[in-house]
């Protein structure tokens, strides 16, 4: 017997009631859906990552504060309008009590500032003994293990910020951040930008999120998509600038300015026709340890510096050879910043030559405003500010990101789950040959320049393929057999 015999006959065309007219599903476009795909699992397996280099960020951004109240004594005096003491007396006091080594660098103590004079030593490598010095006194305020100019708490927050005290192993994570951040971002604004095209209210709250929407995971997205907006322009910004210092996208970054001849020029320090092969600016360890310099020196070099239009905060480094100039170098960098430097002669105190912030190449002047901006230096406290709002704001975007995960999940008795499933996958298949063909080239070359996401890209392809087959043997094992027909 069939099933239409069973079921008896249909019924008259005029009494069944008329069914209302739902249109099908609009299936979102490969691109899109490949987009959405790629945001979910870049932001699930990375954003651990991202909390990582946002709250070790969010440290560092105290820095300065912490310094004032660990150092304060040390690094400032009170300012008494007169003028400071000769370099020659303030170095024999740090000389006396710091009988070893040899000077590194000295930065002049100005105004409220203390005289800072670095000891090189061979056993501390790329870091210095400081002592610090009243420059209207000669008193010894204190001395500390610097590094780069850095104080120990504040070597100490940039350590945890870039390789979570782990050594070169360490530098892996906030690479592997900052290579994602960017495609995140980017990303993410492209999601909401689609949503804004296809919906009006989506529209009105671009940089609001609608709180009209019922609780659950509309409104959590309202707030992840709409802060992720706000803070897309300073994350883009963290991101490049992140991974111009890193050690493999730092790298390829390098042999581009190289290739470009577009780094910060070197100054010449040779006393003769031909230039020296070293340039100036020598720090630290590259001053001989027992190498004896004439403290007078410092005093006439200083003099031609300031006379040649070097003001503010300075640092003198002596001739890391006998027969090569010395070097001052501006060293303020708050805005507007003060990077010239010039070569002079310490027995006869003139300029032998001369390199200017202005005359450097633009890419290596953004480089380097860039480095000081990520740092939280270049506009002082509102850069502070600024920086800790975009670690906040990524932190709440994480979260939320993880809350819509968390409400998405199933909750039918039949179908729970802990989490929400990931979008479906079949984008690229769905996708043309030549977008198919393009977007390989640029992933294999922004891969060369940027290893990490390369590796990791890679590796979530890798992870997905094999999810991918793994869940079609599950529904081939599941398929029920159909028997076979009587007789056959």
């Amino acid at each position: 017997m069939s099933l239409t015999e069973l079921s008896g006959p249909p019924m008259p065309e005029e009494s069944t009631p008329a069914e209302p007219s739902t249109p099908p599903a609009r299936r979102s476009s490969p691109f899109g859906a490949l987009l959405v795909r790629l945001h979910f699992y870049a932001g699930i397996l990375v954003a651990p990552f991202l909390v990582v280099a946002a709250l070790t960020g969010l440290a560092y951004t105290v820095a300065p504060q912490v310094d004032g109240a660990l150092y304060g004594d040390r690094l400032t005096v009170d300012a008494r309008g007169e003028r400071p003491l000769p370099l020659a007396d303030q170095i024999a006091a740090a000389r006396a009590a710091h009988p070893t080594g040899s000077v590194a660098t000295v930065q002049p103590g100005d105004g409220d500032r203390t005289t800072r004079v670095a000891f090189a030593l061979p056993e501390l490598g790329e870091k210095v003994h400081t002592v610090y010095v009243d420059p209207y006194t000669a008193e010894v305020r204190g001395q500390l293990t610097t590094w780069f100019g850095s104080t120990p708490a504040t070597t100490w927050l940039d350590d945890l910020h870039r390789n979570l005290h782990l050594g070169v192993v360490g530098r892996h994570y906030s690479e592997l951040a900052a290579s994602w951040l960017w495609v995140l971002a980017l990303g993410g604004l492209l999601l909401w930008w689609r949503r804004r095209r296809a919906s009006r209210s989506a529209a009105r709250h671009l940089f609001v999120p609608n709180l009209s929407t019922a609780r659950g995971v509309r409104r959590t997205r309202g707030w992840h998509a709409t802060t992720g907006v706000w803070l897309v322009v300073g994350l883009l910004f963290l991101s490049v600038t992140g991974l111009t210092w890193s050690r493999y996208a730092g790298a390829t970054f390098g042999a581009g300015l190289d290739a470009l001849d577009a780094r910060s020029p070197e100054i010449s320090t040779s006393l003769t026709a031909v230039p020296a092969e070293t340039g100036g600016g020598h720090h630290h360890g590259d001053a001989p340890a027992h190498r004896v310099v004439d403290p007078a020196a410092f005093d006439r070099v200083l003099g031609a510096a300031r006379t040649a239009g070097l003001s503010g905060p300075v640092e003198m480094t002596p001739a890391a050879e006998p027969g090569t100039a010395w070097t001052v170098t501006q060293i303020d960098n708050t805005w507007p910043v003060a990077k010239d430097r010039v070569a002079v002669d310490p027995t006869g105190g003139t300029i032998t030559a001369r390199s200017d912030f202005a005359d450097w190449p633009l890419l290596a002047k953004l480089s380097g405003l860039g480095i000081q901006a990520h740092m939280g230096v270049l506009f002082g406290p509102v850069n502070q500010i600024l920086l800790a709002a975009l670690a906040l704001g990524l932190l709440c975007v994480v979260v939320w990101g993880y809350r819509m995960w968390w409400q998405r999940r199933p909750t039918r008795a039949d179908r729970r789950a802990p989490v929400g499933a990931p979008p479906a996958r079949g984008g690229v298949r769905r996708l043309p040959l030549w977008a198919v063909l393009l977007g390989a080239a640029v992933t294999v070359a922004v891969g060369w320049a940027l290893p990490l996401f390369g590796l990791s890209l890679l590796a979530f392809l890798a992870v997905d393929v094999l999810a991918g087959v793994a869940s079609r043997r599950r529904r081939t094992g599941s398929m029920p057999v159909s028997p076979a027909p009587a007789g056959s």
